[in-house]
């Protein structure tokens, strides 16, 4: 859902606040259910809450959670990210991060629900262990 610099509030900025904080604890909760699974194929499955920057209302401020898979060795097999909020500026509709007069801030919510992105991730990783090993 964008969202324009003229619409940024206190509520909104309670609900990007309450958004990462649930989805933090997703991927946690998500880890530690599926990590045994992943490791019986001999695989580490990773995941992380991302945070760029102090205020969610400045730009290149942005949060995003992630699904890794990596091999026993290390090596990154496969990423899964979704981007929770993100602020950027723009001037004619071009990002840029430089003030220019007339340049517009505005942010990206994230329209799924909690419930919505633990089926995608879910449904992601179930895929995963289903195609895996890759064929050749």
């Amino acid at each position: 859902m964008k969202v324009h610099q003229k619409d940024f509030s206190e509520a909104l900025l309670s609900t990007i606040i309450t958004t990462e904080t649930a989805m933090k604890r997703l991927i946690e909760r998500l880890l530690v259910k599926n990590k045994p699974v992943f490791a019986e194929k001999k695989l580490d499955l990773h995941g992380e809450f991302y945070k760029e920057g102090n205020d969610p209302f400045t730009p290149d401020y942005s949060s995003s959670v992630s699904i890794g898979v990596s091999e026993e060795n290390g090596e990154l097999i496969d990423l899964h990210t979704i981007i929770i909020w993100e602020c950027h500026r723009s001037f004619l509709g071009i990002s840029t991060s430089k003030k220019i007069p007339g340049s517009t801030i505005s942010g990206e919510l994230i329209d799924e629900s909690v419930e919505d992105v633990e089926s995608e991730l879910v449904e992601y990783m179930s895929d995963f262990l289903e195609d895996y090993p890759p064929s050749l």
